[in-house]
């Protein structure tokens, strides 16, 4: 018993030193296995699909929803980046039923102009691009084009609207081959970026605060600016794919690789010694502690620049492997769920308290982020140093 008390006080003492320390950061950890990988990311998704095998039914918390809302949606994004390294016609069908289920359709409708409502559009036109039956785009693309034909550029109030749409502009441009979709994307990007609240990134910190109502002066118990890690995740996942499609020589490309490079730089430097994400990064006094979903993400958006030749493997490559062998280690339980996912909302302390055993409004998008992340450092693996 003393050991095991010398041991805890030992831990809980590296990480009031190690929180955001560049030694801690640079720590060598185990490389993961592929099988590893593919066994943990099953594990979770047959948890997933098996208490939801109508992918149709409604969702309830403190009300009825439909299920192509933007937290489902996040989760097929996940399940058909699962697809492309463990390739399973149950996770197409699976997919494809979904869009059935929902006429391939919107909450909300064809003149929706939130960004949640279209979330749905990033899976549509990737189940399209596998078999190209029209009704699966048709929807998303009369939307879309409504927004285009309106003209008006401040939709994306929030930051978890880029990730929620952006890729879609960016999919439908490069489908269509019409350089109308980058140029609106980039208007409405950049008003998020520099217009609404005085604008929403912060370059002095290489972060972003979630909406106007956390822009300075408004700030955190500790006296730091409020960054929510589930936020600034939605933007890191948003311009991975949005690079990822967007051609080599697109007008736009530089500015978003360069917003991207910073943000992991900004995200990189308020990782957690054991490799988590608290859900306020500049205060982890502030509901600190492990939070699966801003992990993940931040996880996928290294694991991609690194795979891409695009950010240095020797300072990402040990922080996304530390991030990814916590959330396997830490958050997975034997069934599949997963723990410490914060809640919807929009700041630190919302869906708290955070747990390994409690349980979100949503599990999906969560899973979602998850299976993201996985697929990214499954990828990885085929690349050499």
């Amino acid at each position: 018993m003393p050991q095991i008390k010398i041991f805890c006080c030992l831990i809980v003492f590296s990480l009031f030193l190690g929180i955001g320390c560049a030694s801690k950061r640079n720590i060598p950890v185990a490389q993961p296995q592929k099988t590893e990988i593919i066994a943990v990311l099953r594990q979770a998704n047959d948890y997933f699909m098996n208490k939801w095998p109508d992918t149709g039914e409604p969702l309830y918390t403190t009300r009825w929803r439909p299920s192509n809302i933007w937290t489902r949606a996040v989760y097929y994004e996940g399940l058909l980046a699962l697809n492309q390294v463990d390739p399973q016609r149950r996770y197409y069908d699976y997919a494809v039923d979904w869009g059935e289920k929902h006429q391939w359709g919107m909450r909300n409708g064809i003149q929706t102009r939130n960004a949640d409502d279209q979330a749905c559009g990033q899976t549509y036109l990737d189940l399209y691009q596998i078999d190209q039956q029209e009704e699966r785009i048709a929807a998303i693309k009369e939307n879309i084009d409504f927004i285009i034909s309106s003209g008006k550029i401040d939709d994306w109030t929030w930051v978890d609207a880029i990730q929620m749409a952006m890729p879609v502009y960016a999919k439908m441009g490069v489908l269509f081959g019409d350089e109308k979709y980058f140029d609106y994307m980039h208007q409405l990007y950049l008003y998020s970026r520099n217009v609404e609240g005085g604008g929403l990134y912060n370059a002095a910190d290489k972060l972003w605060w979630r909406d106007k109502d956390f822009v300075s002066p408004y700030k955190e118990p500790n006296g730091e600016d409020c960054y929510w890690s589930r936020g600034n995740g939605w933007v890191a996942a948003a311009l991975v794919r949005v690079l990822e499609v967007l051609p080599i020589d697109a007008q736009y490309r530089e500015v978003y690789l360069q917003d991207y490079q910073e943000l992991m730089a900004g995200a990189l430097a308020a990782q957690r010694a054991d490799g988590f994400w608290n859900v306020s990064m500049h205060d982890p006094s502030n509901f600190g502690g492990r939070e699966t979903s801003g992990t993940a993400l931040f996880v996928y958006g290294m694991a991609w620049g690194v795979r891409n030749g695009i950010l240095d493997a020797s300072i990402y490559k040990p922080a996304l492997h530390r991030g990814w062998t916590a959330m396997v280690q830490e958050a997975v339980h034997p069934s599949g769920f997963l723990g410490y996912l914060q809640g919807t909302g929009k700041e630190p302390k919302d869906g708290q308290p955070v747990s390994f055993s409690s349980v979100p409004d949503f599990e999906d998008y969560g899973l979602g982020c998850f299976l993201l992340a996985g697929s990214e450092v499954y990828k990885l693996l085929d690349i050499k140093d």
